[in-house]
């Protein structure tokens, strides 16, 4: 698939096939978001796959408003997808490298979880990025190691829906120039 119809064709899939996922896809969809960029190549996102059903129904439970926890249970795998806490924006010296401070963490793991879900719809998988449920809790659940934050939990699996092309904002509401 062409990077353009891949970008395209991405949609929020909240209904999965039981159909489990190869270790083999997982490692490749993990390879494929390795190649996102990040602040000075810092490379801090981490994964964690989450296939064990007693744990997913245990996030959905005990961290989740309902509609996400039917996605979780639904869903054959579960990708946390965390940050090395202080690296990614920050100087040697543990300072600020701009007056961003730390958000440059989430930006570079929004981008490489962007680039894992868009592997994953080029291996015909759905995805969607979930950020609504306690993430305290669920750290302690998915056992998160020390100096690492969970950021987003992103649903994959073999899509049993077709979502539709949501409306999309014009061109002239998106960009401006100076």
């Amino acid at each position: 698939m062409d990077t353009i119809t891949c970008i395209k064709t991405r949609r929020s899939v909240r209904k999965f096939k039981q159909e489990s996922i190869s270790k083999d896809i997982i490692e490749d969809l993990v390879l494929d978001a390795s190649y996102a960029p990040s602040w000075k190549n810092t490379q801090t996102t981490r994964y964690i796959a989450i296939t064990d059903a007693e744990i997913k129904a245990k996030l959905a439970e005990e961290c989740c408003a309902e509609h996400n926890r039917g996605i979780i249970n639904g869903a054959p795998l579960l990708i946390a997808t965390l940050i090395v806490d202080k690296r990614s924006g920050f100087e040697r010296d543990g300072s600020y490298s701009t007056s961003r401070k730390d958000c440059w963490q989430a930006f570079d793991n929004g981008i490489a979880t962007q680039t894992l879900c868009l592997a994953a719809n080029d291996k015909g998988l759905g995805t969607v990025i979930m950020g609504l449920y306690d993430i305290d809790k669920a750290e302690e659940i998915i056992g998160v190691p020390e100096g690492q934050l969970l950021m987003a939990l992103v649903a994959v699996g073999y899509p049993d829906e077709e979502p539709g092309v949501p409306k999309k904002k014009t061109v002239d509401d998106l960009l401006s120039y100076r």
